[in-house]
């Protein structure tokens, strides 16, 4: 058993390292994921009124008598959002563009050249499994890619297993599986590597750390017992 651990061994230094290759990759085609994202319910969003240029910029909150928080406003389960002046708007599905755009229309029914700025606040990728520091990370822009999400989660552990991390993604036609192997150069595309918000990353752990967390609950009763009967067996050793 000790022999085949140690054959079975050298042949896991090629899937530790990372960005091997043996292949040229000048003439892959690089595609990336670049459908903006788009709101959804229970979104929290930034909406910013301004006047006219040639006055005082001014925020929602201001003379609108809408108070603005850090938290921002809550799209409801419907898709809604209520500002002054023209209140509920349906924003769920549209992109943060094309949000701001429809209300700026709206505004113009009441203000002379409206310009609103609007920003999703809770975009964010989850990171679980095999990383130092799995967590959520929040992001402040529209994308991310794979490496950037493993360094913010404080890179991988030794247990972790490289050539198959998972990312699950959601959409309109339901839940996406993608796998991706960062042992080999030649296997990556910019689109797998590509995160968007709400993206899910899971980082499996290897075989050994399996064998050593499953052998731990199957050793921890006979610890127990051991630990209980030790201070009879003392007693019995010092009656002899």
């Amino acid at each position: 058993m000790f022999a085949a651990f140690l054959l079975s061994g050298c042949g896991m230094d090629s899937d530790y390292k990372l960005l091997q290759t043996q292949h040229s990759v000048e003439n892959q085609r690089i595609t990336d994921r670049s459908i903006e994202y788009r709101i959804l319910p229970q979104d929290r969003i930034q909406v910013l009124l301004y006047k006219d240029p040639n006055q005082e910029n001014m925020a929602a909150s201001g003379e609108l008598g809408q108070p603005m928080t850090n938290k921002g406003i809550l799209v409801d389960a419907a898709g809604n959002v209520t500002l002054p002046l023209i209140g509920k708007v349906h924003i769920a599905g549209l992109t943060q563009t094309q949000a701001a755009d429809k209300i700026t229309r709206m505004y113009k029914k009441y203000l002379n050249t409206p310009s609103v700025y609007l920003e999703v606040l809770n975009k964010r990728i989850l990171v679980l499994g095999e990383v130092n520091k799995p967590g959520v990370i929040e992001l402040d822009k529209e994308k991310m890619s794979l490496f950037e999400a493993i360094a913010h989660a404080g890179d991988l552990t030794d247990s972790a297993v490289r050539n198959n991390i998972i990312i699950l993604s959601s959409d309109k036609k339901g839940m996406h599986i993608r796998r991706v192997d960062l042992t080999h150069f030649d296997h990556m595309t910019l689109a797998n590597l590509m995160l968007r918000p709400n993206d899910i990353v899971y980082v499996q752990p290897d075989n050994w750390k399996e064998f050593k967390v499953a052998s731990g609950n199957f050793t921890s009763p006979f610890e127990t017992i051991t630990k209980i009967a030790a201070p009879f067996v003392t007693l019995k050793y010092l009656d002899n």
